[in-house]
């Protein structure tokens, strides 16, 4: 095996501690805004479907949850930027932020398309939404934003790339 090949495990280690707080406080970033928008046009995801994911309701748990998925998710777009393919892309604002949207795209297809919906049926959440809900608009542009803030924001505080 090549020394240039890297294993996930191998590429996650390599970030510094600087790289994680830097993708922990770009998705945090992403996340206020997403969920601003989110609160803005359809307020019963914040008070219903995410609170609804952990058998809570309420507009607080919600914003929690919501505010706990961003970080989280941000902390995989430090692990998926790290990888070889990709990591000569993450050092520059526009670059970065160009991966950070097509994250957010794929999180909109995967989290919000299937994850959620299959979450909420298997809980029972009474007004979960179709499977796979695919619908557009839907929430397809605040997870763009989310994401492009998240990979704006990742190279503006990591100085280890």
């Amino acid at each position: 095996m090549s020394s240039d090949i890297h294993t996930e495990a191998q590429v996650s280690s390599d970030i510094s501690t600087r790289g994680w707080e830097a993708g922990a406080v770009g998705g945090l970033v992403g996340g206020v805004l997403m969920g601003a928008m989110i609160w803005m046009m359809k307020s019963a995801i914040l008070n219903g479907a995410i609170p609804g994911l952990y058998g809570f309701e309420g507009g607080t748990i919600g914003w929690v949850a919501h505010l706990f998925h961003s970080v989280v998710l941000g902390l995989l777009f430090v692990v998926i930027v790290q990888l070889p393919m990709l990591s000569q892309y993450s050092d520059t604002v526009w670059t970065s932020a160009a991966l950070g949207i097509v994250y957010g795209a794929a999180l909109w297809v995967v989290a919000a398309g299937f994850v959620m919906p299959f979450w909420l049926q298997s809980v029972g959440f009474a007004q979960a939404p179709p499977f796979p809900n695919l619908a557009l608009p839907g929430s397809l542009v605040p997870h763009i934003v989310y994401g492009g803030l998240l990979g704006a924001v990742y190279p503006l505080l990591d100085s280890s790339g």
